[in-house]
């Protein structure tokens, strides 16, 4: 029997969402998630279902996949799926393969869940893996919201089966008959989350047989630490904080008022972007000449004699990066849209504001962002690399208007196009070429 009456009481405890609310389920296919998946049926809730598939254990992955399709139509729900080459993108943007799955994962699933209307994604993480994310945050360093680990909900993610261990939704799994499919993945100490899994929580649970009734009282009391610390640090900062039309001060002998003062300083200083690193030497400063300036990635603070004044920098606005998957037909930017059209006949057209490129030659997602320093390409017709920066000089683009110019790349990292100005001479159409994929750019306004 599947303990439904604890499954309602969480989510309502927690206010994860309404009983008429639209949830979209990441579902892998282990016990975990399709346990989640039974028990939204069972409890009459509306949902579909979301898998991705990583194509990083070959058939594997598309046992997968297969199995969640089947559970979906068991279950009668929407199924969304999609592919990513998840090891490509992880080399083009220089971060681990989880990473790199996990944002690919995130922004797909809010992607679907936009466009269909879904309240809330849940995600089935139960009691072992808010351990696990304690414990892991622990030995790479964290501050307090670190040590309360996974939540029931943030923003739009809800975790429905944090009242469960692992040990619990196993059992339940085999009592109940539930079919699933085991990643052999999760054998594999290659990841950092699962040497803890294998290796350092069964060693804990000797010394501690209640390991998750421990952790789980002591993340509860984290989490209220926080909302402590986060309220304090709230009347602290309109106590100390002077406003001024386009700067914030602090006067310095309020900063030697406060106990604990590293903490306490950080904590005021967070929302400008500073880090712990920048806080230790500002603190350091104080007793030293006037005039002294520290940055964060946003914000200046110059040490005056009896203030600090905290400035903005005038940074230009980022485009936010953007994946585009292969049935993906027109992008939004701020003022502009990437159109995006196929074609089984092979041609072309002189237009600065059109890139054609060989269909075959394209790794999805490709990459839709603003210019990066050390980006580069070989311009159309060229044999060589050429960097962005000096590409833009030679095109006399104005420093405040390069950031705004958008770049396609390929899923290996590869610029494709400096949309509207040049595309690159590894993409261009060959007597090879058998289709085309058409991306346009157009302007919204003058």
């Amino acid at each position: 029997m599947l303990p439904l009456q604890n499954f309602k009481d969480f989510i309502s405890r927690h206010a994860l969402f309404n009983a008429k609310d639209k949830i979209l389920l990441a579902v892998s296919g282990g016990k975990d998630s399709v346990l989640m998946a039974h028990l939204f049926k069972l409890s009459g809730f509306s949902f579909g279902i979301a898998h991705c598939n990583f194509n990083l254990r070959a058939d594997e992955s598309q046992r997968d996949e297969t199995f969640v399709k089947m559970l979906a139509a068991m279950l009668d729900v929407p199924f969304y799926v999609t592919h990513f080459k998840t090891k490509q993108f992880a080399t083009a943007q220089k971060i681990s393969t989880q990473m790199a799955a996990r944002t690919l994962r995130y922004h797909w699933f809010e992607e679907i869940r936009n466009a269909h209307q879904y309240t809330c994604i849940a995600l089935a993480q139960h009691q072992d893996d808010a351990i696990e994310t304690v414990l892991l945050n622990l030995v790479r360093g964290t501050g307090i919201a670190g040590m309360h680990g996974i939540l029931p909900k943030r923003d739009c993610l809800v975790r429905p089966l944090l009242f469960l261990t692992a040990k619990e939704i196993a059992a339940l799994v085999d009592e109940n008959k539930i079919d699933y499919v085991e990643d052999s993945s999760n054998s594999s100490t290659q990841y950092a989350r699962n040497k803890i899994r294998l290796n350092v929580i069964p060693q804990l649970k000797e010394i501690n047989p209640n390991l998750e009734e421990t952790f789980e009282h002591n993340i509860r009391r984290f989490a209220d630490t926080e909302l402590v610390l986060q309220q304090t640090v709230a009347d602290l900062r309109r106590k100390v904080w002077i406003e001024k039309q386009d700067s914030f001060c602090l006067p310095i002998k309020s900063v030697a008022e406060l106990i604990p003062q590293h903490l306490l300083l950080f904590e005021l200083l967070k929302p400008f972007n500073f880090t712990e690193a920048v806080t230790t030497e500002l603190l350091a400063s104080l007793d030293k000449q006037s005039g002294t300036s520290f940055y964060s990635s946003s914000h200046r603070i110059v040490v005056d004699r009896e203030n600090l004044i905290v400035t903005a920098l005038a940074a230009a606005h980022t485009m936010p990066q953007q994946l585009i998957h292969p049935k993906d037909q027109l992008v939004h930017l701020e003022d502009m849209q990437l159109l995006i059209s196929r074609s089984a006949k092979v041609y072309f057209e002189k237009d600065q504001l059109k890139a054609y490129v060989d269909t075959e030659k394209l790794i999805f997602p490709l990459v839709l962002r603003g210019w990066q320093a050390g980006d580069r390409f070989k311009p159309i017709g060229m044999s060589g690399f050429k960097k962005l920066s000096d590409f833009f000089i030679g095109q006399k683009i104005p420093l405040g208007s390069k950031d705004q110019v958008p770049i396609l790349l390929n899923g290996n990292g590869e610029v494709i196009w400096i949309a509207g100005l040049r595309q690159d001479n590894r993409y261009k159409l060959t007597e090879n070429t058998r289709s085309v994929t058409i991306f346009e750019l157009k302007h919204l306004r003058s």
